[in-house]
């Protein structure tokens, strides 16, 4: 098998654990939007998908979740609904991609598991790239929204607005390997090529045939006349 199908497999498999374990962290993370004010300079709060905090300077966090699903913002829930799809459907493509790479019983099962292998490393990467896309649409839409909020000028300047979180950067680079991850299983698969597979097939031993020329026969026979 080619080399580098092999190191594209491999990189794809590991940016993808990296891009599943960013989703989850930028789910979590109560640090979605910060905000901070002149009146409270003591005090910095955090707005995330399942709760609110409240950081003091002395290192107090009081976080409080919300109290009712029905009661939280369009944004909020949009983005709490694509967050869990977006981690259950990174999950699902790492478990599929990891089987289906060249170096995990690659050979056990002929050129028929060779195509089950692709078929489930390509479903593996679509999967990626579908999370990857439904994991920035959610970071990227609060996102627009703070924007648009924090230079509103209906606003008073004297109002304090909200900014942009750590966890929506965790989330950009969550779909960004995501994407990645998604882009390198699935161009192995089109770059790889059905190879037969004679790394662990016994090879048969050829046996050997010996004449053996015996010179005593005719005494035999005689032998067996006398008598």
């Amino acid at each position: 098998m080619d080399p580098g199908v092999c190191a594209m497999e491999l990189l794809g498999v590991f940016f993808s654990i990296g891009a599943w374990i960013c989703s989850l962290a930028t789910t979590i993370m109560s640090t979605w939007l910060t905000l901070s004010t002149d009146l409270l300079p003591a005090e910095s709060y955090e707005l995330g998908l399942w709760e609110t905090c409240v950081v003091q300077d002395l290192g107090i966090l009081e976080c409080r979740p919300y109290d009712s699903l029905l009661g939280l913002p369009p944004d909020i829930k949009l983005a709490r609904i694509l967050m869990c799809v977006t981690v259950a459907t990174g999950l699902l493509g790492l478990l599929l991609a990891i089987p289906g790479i060249y170096w995990i019983n690659s050979c056990n099962q002929g050129s028929e598991g060779l195509r089950v292998k692709r078929l489930m490393k390509m479903l593996g990467g679509i999967l990626c790239l579908v999370a990857g896309t439904l994991g920035l649409i959610p970071v990227s839409y609060i996102a627009h929204l703070t924007v648009m909020r924090f230079f509103d000028e209906a606003v008073p300047a004297i109002v304090p607005r909200w900014e942009f979180g750590d966890a929506l950067f965790c989330g950009w680079t969550a779909g960004f390997l995501h994407l990645v991850a998604g882009s390198l299983l699935v161009t192995s698969c089109v770059c790889l090529q059905e190879e037969p597979c004679i790394l662990q097939m016994p090879i048969p031993l050829q046996r050997r045939h010996t004449h053996v020329h015996t010179t005593n026969t005719p005494h035999r026979k005689r032998s067996m006349e006398y008598v």
